[in-house]
């Protein structure tokens, strides 16, 4: 025991609240920052290569369909450095990767359906004998027609799912009796996801048949359960351990498992070590990318530019496979009317199937293609109107009821944008900088600006209501440091900075003494993917509870150090700083390391388990009602741009954000989020341009043709603040995910563009931009202003 003297600055420390030596709700650096920059943080290509450790080599199919005719490995297998050559008939257990809707085999099996899909993998001593070794398969195809557009695949009747409807009112009869009515189609791009880190497994052969795996996946549990039933064994042989991801953004949490599924599959059949990993050109090559979608609408406004009914028919481009094809729809629905009441209104949609890579999970998880159709019909009704889109926007939002429920019957409660469109209208100056644009273009004939406002209201949980679930594993060591595993996956998004902060809290420790361990399948079981923004709410709440179990098991140690004789004393001991005390009398306290060794002695177990479902979400895809979501993120954009109506470049010359995160557990991670979502949104509808030849093969396979956005296209005056005095209840510690809502406020770059491109014409000129919004885009419709009648 510790005793501090009364006027010692510890103990003036130690009287002071709690929050005053908690590291939550306080800026912090990520927790593998240093080691990023240094280069010290290990990824599983930088692991040490076990003795013997063979090279896998994927062998695809150069059509986008066709039959397979005939399969001959005995040249590659005779070739010197070659261990084996694996085929569909090689695999022990289920030839199949597909993680809901099983229709997507490990290795091609009769036919192939797209242009790059794995027939055989080869296995040798080194990337270069493995790679020349796979030129010596011998592979013989029959092609056969394949479709590579969604307008073929619809015309075709090729889909991978059922249409899914929505739908609220008689918006037949409003749209028939609206004053204004427009009809269009949009359509969004594809996207890759280009993290820095492409797929790698690393899988080492155990025991008994047991495999360790070291993958870069966002969804350890799942590729435990894959590879088992590739192996045709039990999920307690395999282990999925993950150090961390150079980025992930949902391109792995599905389509990690088939090249582990390949390691692993290679470590059984060789008894060897195995590492499969991607250069930059197949991994965009191979595997999928956000959906392309197609929408076609019908809405109706008065004259006042509020809306009174839409109808959107959404189609989206699944690929050859389901994987998440159908859930990414479905959000997509959901998100269709953003932050706008629609009195009466039918969506529907469906996936179809093309003879293209399968398309996966991406940030916002079809919530951006969603909004984006909204935004358009929003765009277009200001400028057939000829209002300010700002305008148009804040007289549609959700208000009081009955106008507070959404399309899918549950209630818009803790509604923040009214109070974020007020603050936001008010720090960016909108209204005079606007006017000031105005002016600008009126006396500029090449260069024009244009400003656009974006909100965003954005549902947090996983759709699939079993998956909102986590846990966490917590264990004390007697000098008073602490091991975390919780069953989130570190991706540079700042995941394990929080949770360390959390336990720190709970523990009341320095965030120094935790230690987060590697994600593993074999410390926390049946974990959730690190997807859906749910990353922070799921296993922060796990952990938390973990960490109270452990700490009211300390308190009758610490209450003996400290002698205390009352119950009610016991339950009034404050854990912070390092230190166990009570408030009354601060000046007498313990070491937490004083605690737990004590605790150790008495023989007070030092490990807990934590776990947290999420309460009361639910969803009827038939009926389409429920109530998806925990709750609701929200945020606003201001974004100004200028247009060169010569060349059809652009620049971002200001963004103003103002992004609701509830109280943020680590704001400066949380800024960071919001910067980094913004910067990829805009990437997406701006310069990201996925491209494939008539043959579908991907043309944009590399950075040489394929431009995500670089320092330059940045905006020179980028400017986010976080929403204060906004705590959020029945989370963890009043804060909101934040991974993905602000990735569609880039969607007011596009609005601001069309302002811009509307000034080359006359008034109310309407404004025909292409997604994404690349320079050849936006200069076609600069010329089409330019030729509007005047």
């Amino acid at each position: 025991m510790s005793t501090l003297p009364s006027s010692s600055p510890e103990a003036v420390h130690a009287q002071q609240a709690t929050p005053a030596s908690t590291p939550l709700h306080a800026p912090a650096p990520h927790e593998s920052g240093l080691k990023h920059t240094s280069g010290e943080a290990l990824y599983v290509d930088d692991l040490p290569h076990p003795p013997g450790m063979l090279v896998g080599h994927l062998v695809t199919s150069p059509h986008a369909h066709a039959r397979l005719l005939r399969k001959n490995a005995s040249k590659a297998r005779a070739f010197p450095g070659v261990h084996a050559v694996l085929f569909a008939e090689d695999v022990p257990g289920e030839n199949q990767v597909g993680p809901v809707i099983h229709d997507e085999p490990l290795f091609a099996e009769g036919e192939v359906h797209f242009q790059g899909q794995t027939v055989a993998l080869v296995l040798a001593e080194s990337a270069d004998v493995a790679r020349r070794a796979a030129a010596l398969v011998e592979v013989e195809y029959e092609p056969l027609p394949a479709l590579l557009t969604m307008k073929a695949a619809v015309e075709a009747g090729s889909f991978l799912s059922d249409p899914h409807t929505i739908r609220r009112g008689e918006p037949e009869a409003a749209l028939a009796a609206a004053p204004v009515r427009l009809k269009g189609e949009c359509a969004t791009g594809a996207q890759d996801h280009f993290y820095l880190e492409t797929q790698v497994s690393l899988a080492a052969p155990g025991e008994d048949g047991a495999v360790h795996l070291w993958c870069s996946t966002q969804h350890p549990s799942e590729v435990q359960a894959i590879v088992a039933g590739v192996l045709g064994v039990g999920r307690h042989l395999i282990v999925v351990e993950v150090p961390r991801m150079g980025g992930g953004f949902g391109g792995k949490e599905t389509q990690a498992a088939p090249f582990a599924a390949m390691a692993a599959l290679g470590a059984r059949a060789t008894g060897r070590s195995v590492k499969v990993w991607l250069n930059r050109d197949q991994d965009m090559a191979f595997t999928g990318k956000r959906h392309p979608f197609w929408g076609r609408y019908d809405a109706g406004f008065d004259t006042e530019g509020r809306l009174l009914a839409l109808e959107v028919e959404l189609v989206s481009d699944g690929g050859w496979s389901s994987d998440l094809s159908r859930a990414i729809l479905d959000r997509a629905l959901f998100h269709l009317d953003n932050a706008y009441f629609v009195p009466a209104l039918d969506f529907t949609g469906r996936v179809a199937r093309t003879n293209l890579p399968s398309n996966t999970a991406f940030r916002g998880f079809g919530g951006p293609q969603g909004v984006f159709v909204m935004e358009e019909v929003l765009n277009r009704a200001a400028e057939r109107l000829g209002m300010d889109p700002t305008v148009v926007r804040e007289r549609n939002y959700y208000r009081e009821a009955p106008a507070n429920v959404t399309q899918y019957g549950q209630v818009v409660e803790g509604n923040r944008l009214p109070r974020i469109h007020a603050e936001l209208m008010a720090t960016s100056d909108y209204a005079r900088r606007r006017a000031e644009i105005d002016a600008f273009n009126a006396g500029s004939r090449w260069m024009k600006r244009g400003i656009g406002f974006q909100p965003v209201k954005f549902g947090i949980s996983f759709t699939t209501s079993f998956l909102n679930q986590a846990g966490a594993l917590v264990m004390l060591y007697t000098d008073g440091t602490v091991q975390l595993n919780h069953g989130g996956t570190e991706m540079g998004q700042g995941l394990h900075t929080k949770m360390r902060a959390v336990c720190a809290h709970e523990l009341g420790v320095a965030p120094e003494r935790v230690r987060v361990m590697h994600t593993s399948t074999d410390k926390v079981p049946n974990t959730s993917a690190t997807a859906a923004s749910s990353g922070s709410d799921l296993n922060g709440q796990a952990v938390k509870q973990a960490c109270e179990v452990l700490r009211e098991r300390l308190r009758p140690v610490a209450a003996r150090l400290l002698q205390l004789e009352r119950g009610g004393e016991v339950d009034s001991l404050v854990f912070t700083g390092g230190r166990v005390f009570l408030p009354a009398r601060a000046e007498r306290s313990v070491t937490f390391a004083e605690v737990v060794h004590a605790a150790y002695l008495a023989q007070v177990s030092l490990s807990a388990t934590g776990y947290y479902r999420t309460p009361d979400i639910s969803y009827d895809r038939v009926a389409g009602r429920g109530k998806p979501f925990h709750y609701y993120a929200f945020g606003s954009a201001v974004v100004e741009v200028e247009v060169s109506g010569l060349t059809g470049e652009h620049r971002v010359r200001r963004v103003d954000v103002l992004h609701d995160v509830g109280t943020s557990l680590v704001p400066s991670i949380d800024k960071g989020q919001v910067e980094g979502a913004f910067i990829q949104g805009q990437g997406w509808l701006t310069c990201e341009e996925v491209l494939f030849d008539a043959k579908g093969r991907l043309v944009t396979h590399s950075p040489d043709t394929y431009k995500i956005p670089a320092v330059g296209d940045a905006p020179e005056d980028f400017r986010v603040a976080l929403l204060e005095r906004a705590p959020q209840d029945n989370s963890i510690h009043g804060s909101k995910a934040v991974g993905e809502p602000p990735f569609m406020l880039a969607i007011g770059v596009v609005t601001a563009l069309r302002q811009a491109i509307a000034a080359f014409g006359p008034p109310r000129t309407p404004v025909e931009l292409a997604s994404p919004a690349t320079p050849e885009a936006i200069l076609r419709a600069v010329e089409v202003a330019r030729a509007a009648p005047r």
